[in-house]
């Protein structure tokens, strides 16, 4: 069975790993890999910049049977993660199943087939390039999220390139989107405006002030980043924790993913108490609930919360942010406080990074004109003359799939219903690693998604037909309509495909530490390969070193508010749910817990 993989990044090999360990004699799959580039890695090859580090943490990237040794730092560089991703090539040994500089070009309906694809390309590894064909049984779409750059228009832009004062001082105007950027001699002494704050704004931001700009101006629609070091009473969190697996939302699998009342996950309840409380501890250690130590560019109430954002793990530019707006007391400080992040030489104590909404136009001069708003840096930046010699677009991507022919009703990853990875009717073709995690990375989610898509086209399990609870709730004109809650979205598939560990089966073959981690820990891969069709001879020992090593780093106040009361607030929730049901039932009242149960289902 011929399967063509298009890219050659995380998602493209684990699930050419992922078929070559799951081919069978009834299922001979055969794939190949088909990478544009000249080299392996996706974004994190071709998209990467000077300073990049990944915003998750080694735990939480790693796929699920290849870890990086536990002395090695949390948090990677953009190329040490591609030279992962080539030792995990090399590991599992699929070299040969990749062919670079191949383009797709087309894909179209086989002829003569209910279910076969021809799957057209530019094979331009040789002198001459050649256009080729493969016949495919099935087609991964791994092409990727952060490949063609979103440039929304802006009213005036060209005049930020041809103003009469660009004329007259000599110095040259850019404009261009993010993924251009690469070092920061593009921004040494230049005065410097962004538009986004996602993480590769934010980089950005902290990457201009480091290279000497002498105005940097970050435009936002709301932010919330994540938290940075922080104190409590004297003790101290200082980095000695990977931030995504310790605070990632009082989040434990224990009630939060395993053991949840279906009107529990159908209402989000979970969700909106973890950010009752949230906020609660934001305002306990830093005097704001607007995000962690963050005083300015909050979200509107109705995106606040775990429900609606995107987390933006990317922090080095808030205590520039800050400096206007911080106006917590000293004394407040003793008892608790956030600790920004290092700054490397010089310090640039007095510089701030003005926060600004994202600009309505740019007059003949170039000038940018903001609206003015209830917002606090819309008000501070109508006072200031903002005139960027460098506009630099970190608005993030847009999904294009050109190479699907219209003869063929493929349609797009936006189009494909179930559980986001392929479209209903349609199991031949599946899209993997095209969500985007509210707190989390893609990865290992792409390792979920290749497990719970060769379940069903081998026909281990059929395709699920409930109507998903994982999605962030988000209003109908929002551009990204993809993201997930990630341990949901985890914890979902996991019980699709029957990886879902119990409690007691998992004490009875493990032991009480695989136990205590499975309960305190996050939605890891590996532990939904302790037990089930995918489950692995090394699972468990990763399982009683790197993610127990991860448990214990938090300590016994770090595993007390961020493990036992979650727990504890989960399941008296669940359990009064569940008593609420058997009431109605015991009150001869069935009928309505089952029109309940089906409106639920049908939200």
């Amino acid at each position: 069975m011929k399967v063509v993989v298009i890219g050659a990044g995380p998602s493209g090999l684990v699930v050419t790993k992922t078929l070559l360990q799951e081919a069978s004699e009834d299922f001979p799959f055969d794939p190949i890999i088909l990478e544009a580039e000249d080299d392996i890695g996706g974004t994190f090859r071709h998209r990467s910049y000077e300073n990049a580090t990944l915003v998750s943490s080694k735990q939480l990237t790693s796929f699920s049977d290849f870890r990086l040794p536990l002395e090695h730092p949390d948090h990677l560089t953009l190329l040490e993660y591609v030279e992962y991703l080539r030792a995990y090539i090399r590991r599992f040994g699929f070299e040969d199943r990749i062919h670079l500089q191949c383009k797709v070009t087309k894909i179209r309906p086989a002829p003569g087939s209910d279910t076969g694809h021809d799957v057209e390309y530019i094979d331009q590894r040789g002198a001459v390039p050649q256009l080729k064909t493969i016949r495919a049984d099935y087609i991964a779409v791994c092409s990727g999220l952060h490949v063609t750059p979103y440039i929304p228009y802006i009213e005036g832009i060209e005049n930020v390139l041809d103003s009469e004062e660009a004329s007259r001082d000599g110095v040259v105007r850019e404009v261009y989107h993010s993924v251009e950027y690469k070092g920061r001699a593009q921004l040494a002494g230049r005065r410097v405006m962004i538009l986004g704050t996602g993480e590769t704004g934010h980089d950005l931001a902290y990457e201009a002030v480091k290279a000497g700009a002498t105005e940097v101006i970050l435009c936002t629609r709301g932010i919330i980043c994540r938290s940075n070091d922080f104190e409590v009473f004297g003790f101290k969190f200082d980095g000695k924790i990977p931030i995504d697996v310790f605070d990632i939302g009082l989040i434990t699998n224990l009630f939060e993913t395993a053991y949840v009342h279906p009107w529990v996950a159908k209402l989000h309840w979970r969700w909106f108490i973890s950010d009752f409380v949230i906020k609660r501890l934001l305002w306990i250690i830093s005097g704001t609930m607007a995000g962690c130590n963050q005083w300015v560019g909050e979200l509107d109430d109705d995106r606040l919360g775990r429900a609606y954002v995107f987390l933006n793990k990317s922090s080095k530019a808030m205590p520039y942010i800050n400096r206007p707006y911080r106006n917590r007391p000293k004394f407040l400080d003793y008892l608790s406080r956030y600790i920004d992040p290092p700054e490397d030489s010089p310090p640039q104590t007095g510089f701030s990074v003005e926060l600004a909404p994202f600009p309505s136009s740019f007059t003949q001069s170039g000038m940018a004109v903001f609206p003015l708003n209830h917002r606090k840096e819309s008000k501070r930046i109508q006072q200031m003359d903002i005139s960027p010699q460098t506009v630099i677009f970190a608005t993030g991507y847009t999904q294009k799939f050109d190479f699907f022919d219209e003869t063929g009703d493929y349609g797009t990853a936006g189009d494909a219903d179930v559980r986001n990875v392929f479209k209903r009717g349609d199991d031949s073709l599946g899209f993997i690693g095209f969500v985007r995690p509210g707190v989390g990375a893609i990865p290992p989610i792409s390792e979920m998604q290749s497990m719970f898509w060769i379940s069903v086209i081998t026909r281990r399990i059929p395709a699920p037909t409930s109507k998903p609870d994982y999605l962030l709730l988000v209003k109908e004109t929002a551009r990204i309509k993809y993201g997930v809650d990630h341990s949901t979205y985890m914890s979902t598939l996991a019980k699709d495909i029957g990886a879902a560990p119990g409690l007691w089966d998992l004490w009875k073959e493990y032991g009480t530490r695989v136990l205590v981690c499975y309960c305190f820990g996050a939605a890891f891969t590996t532990f939904y390969r302790l037990t089930g069709p995918y489950r692995s001879r090394v699972a468990p020992e990763i399982v009683k070193t790197e993610l127990w090593e991860t448990i214990t780093r938090r300590g016994a106040l770090g595993n007390f508010f961020m493990g036992i009361i979650p727990m504890l607030g989960y399941g008296i929730l669940n359990l009064t749910v569940l008593l609420v049901e058997y009431a109605w039932v015991l009150l001869g009242k069935p009928a309505l817990v089952e029109r309940i149960a089906l409106r639920l289902a049908g939200m």
